[in-house]
């Protein structure tokens, strides 16, 4: 990975300086990052922690990034040589890569000297902000279909970085295959495609450009037929072209469909393959598609296997942010930790103070989610006995669990500077979110007017909130 270590917002470097010369450089802090909530983001998907470890183990500033920074005019020599021997110290707890995780709950808590824990803010928002992003389209996408979805969105992607790591979200959201060739090679991803309408276009006629292409690939010929007339035109052919294939000895792979009424078209194009004697035909289809088109096609009872998702996938079209903050939750204060609260006159801007742990709740017959707790990380974990949780902000609204188990969201990630947790491998992650997906129930998931899930705070982590909201009263 290239050195990030300059991946930062000047007013990072601006608040180290002021730390340092004010004496409070090395007081422990403790920040977390969270996203807040609205509809088109009632859950998220958790990803980018394999490359914030591998900015958090490659932080680093070279000569010439100190040279930059004197040039600035802005610091002095002494906070420039702090910067030289700057290495990570701290702790950092985050959610395992590919859990469903839900506004407010910490996706990642980095404890350490608030020297070290304010620079790492910019980077580490960029990371796990559009990575998480595109993992919950993906998500979403892949949740409202039964086909396969393939992830073509580099062409569309913004930037080369966006369009990189956007795949490697994509396959962990639900994607089972890419078309970028240079995410395939760095993470070990399955890639996909078949040909453009330039292919098509470049030779004398349709036919004879299947054909050529049917030559090249006979074990693996997938057709695109909407260049000129999908029914009257590209099917035909490429039926004839299917025929002249199996005369030799091959099956073909099935057509794309890149145009049109996706719907109709499917169905027409389904109907003529299984006349014709290729009921094993795929259809491919691509286009402007999100998980709305999907909902739309599935009623329409469309005959597709398999979409091949660009655009509104790979820059999460319809919402374009996350929004994930990073905002102070703990200070050391005479030696020890007190938590601190943001208050705003909005209440989704008011944090939740203090050191946390995260813990879900499951139904034992079920194995279905139930809610999920924040407490304090020195309070004792629910056991299994009966346990009364509430709404956090309508406290009178409140629930008694009963027959259940529990799971820790936050694992250990760094421990004193030093890495103790390793990614696995991305279809690991891939089928982790799988499994974490198929534990909730389908109205939390939903694209329009999803159910809220119930995400509580501990009676010790309310009354904290409290106690500071009141104590800043006016």
């Amino acid at each position: 990975m290239r050195n990030l270590t300059l991946l930062t917002d000047f007013y990072e470097l601006t608040m180290m300086y002021g730390y340092m010369k004010c004496g409070e450089k090395d007081k422990e802090a403790v920040f977390d990052l969270f996203f807040r909530g609205r509809e088109e983001l009632s859950y998220a998907v958790a990803a980018g922690l394999d490359q914030a470890i591998d900015y958090i183990k490659n932080i680093s500033f070279s000569e010439e990034d100190i040279a930059y920074l004197r040039g600035l005019n802005c610091f002095d020599e002494e906070f420039l040589s702090e910067l030289r021997t700057f290495k990570f110290t701290g702790d950092i707890y985050a959610v395992k890569e590919g859990t469903i995780i839900f506004p407010y709950e910490p996706l990642l808590i980095v404890k350490a000297p608030i020297f070290q824990a304010q620079f790492v803010e910019t980077a580490l928002l960029t990371l796990i902000n559009h990575q998480t992003l595109i993992a919950t389209k993906a998500s979403k996408i892949a949740n409202n279909t039964t086909a396969g979805v393939l992830e073509f969105g580099l062409r569309r992607a913004q930037g080369p970085d966006a369009g990189i790591y956007g795949a490697r979200a994509a396959i962990i959201g639900g994607c089972v295959a890419t078309s970028n060739v240079i995410a395939g090679k760095m993470f070990d991803i399955k890639v996909a495609g078949t040909h453009a309408h330039s292919w098509v276009m470049s030779f004398p006629d349709e036919l004879t450009a299947f054909r050529k292409y049917a030559e090249l690939y006979p074990d693996n010929c997938l057709l695109l037929v909407d260049t000129y007339n999908t029914l009257k035109s590209g099917v035909p052919n490429a039926i004839k072209v299917f025929d002249e294939l199996r005369a030799k000895g091959h099956e073909p792979a099935g057509i794309r469909i890149d145009s049109g009424d996706l719907a109709y078209l499917s169905n027409q194009a389904r109907k003529m393959l299984d006349d014709a004697g290729y009921p094993n035909a795929k259809i491919c289809a691509s286009g402007d598609i999100d998980e709305n088109v999907l909902i739309a096609l599935n009623s329409q009872n469309a005959k597709i296997d398999t979409y091949g998702i660009g655009t509104k996938l790979i820059t999460s079209f319809s919402n374009p942010s996350l929004g994930g903050v990073y905002k102070l939750a703990a200070i050391e204060v005479n030696g020890k930790l007190e938590p601190k609260i943001k208050i705003s006159n909005t209440i989704e801007k008011v944090t939740n103070p203090g050191l946390k742990k995260v813990v879900r709740f499951f139904d034992k017959k079920t194995k279905m989610a139930i809610a999920d707790l924040m407490l304090l990380i020195d309070e004792p974990i629910p056991d299994g006995s009966p346990y009364m949780i509430f709404d956090p902000e309508n406290p009178w609204k409140k629930m008694t669990i009963t027959d259940y188990y529990v799971e820790e969201l936050l694992v250990k990630v760094f421990d004193k500077g030093k890495q103790v947790y390793f990614s696995p491998e991305i279809k690991e992650i891939a089928a982790y979110h799988k499994r974490s997906a198929a534990a909730f129930w389908e109205q939390y998931k939903r694209v329009t007017l999803p159910e809220i899930f119930k995400v509580d705070l501990s009676e010790k982590l309310y009354e904290t909130k409290q106690r500071l909201l009141e104590a800043n009263r006016g």
